[in-house]
């Protein structure tokens, strides 16, 4: 039998005043008009923190340093095979900006408490098991 080959995913919370950055999806074809955190997937011969920096320069413009950063949760997406790593970082260099305009339209702070509704339904899940302090969950549809 085959064994199940995963692929990996890393996201991005940074919060600051209890508010968290959200770039809404647009023109990938995956959940577009959706918001969702700066995200992207782990490369070949890539730490999962060099991911993390490399996703977060790219998208927002932000500079993160190892020590600034903590993994928060844990996801199993089942239906699509993926393990999303959540991390927070509540300091970094750099003030967020859209460096990715044509695959993100919005760039916003939300309160933490007060998420949009049109978001990527595992990342809405992640926030919200973070807030709650869940280090790890089951995601069983694809989105």
């Amino acid at each position: 039998m085959e064994r199940l080959k995963l692929k990996v995913a890393v996201y991005l919370l940074l919060i600051k005043d209890n508010q968290v950055l959200l770039l809404r999806r647009s023109n990938t074809g995956w959940n577009d008009g959706n918001y969702s955190l700066p995200a992207g997937h782990l490369d070949p011969n890539e730490t999962v923190t060099q991911a993390l920096m490399r996703e977060s320069f790219e998208e927002v413009g932000v500079n993160l340093k190892t020590e600034n950063v903590n993994l928060v949760h844990t996801m199993h997406r089942l239906a699509s095979s993926y393990i999303d790593l959540f991390f927070v970082a509540k300091k970094w260099e750099g003030e967020p900006s859209n460096k990715e305009p044509n695959k993100c339209d919005d760039l916003k702070w939300f309160d933490l408490n007060s998420l949009p509704e049109n978001m990527v339904l595992s990342v809405k899940s992640a926030i919200e098991n973070y807030i709650k302090g869940n280090p790890f969950s089951d995601f069983l549809i694809d989105g």
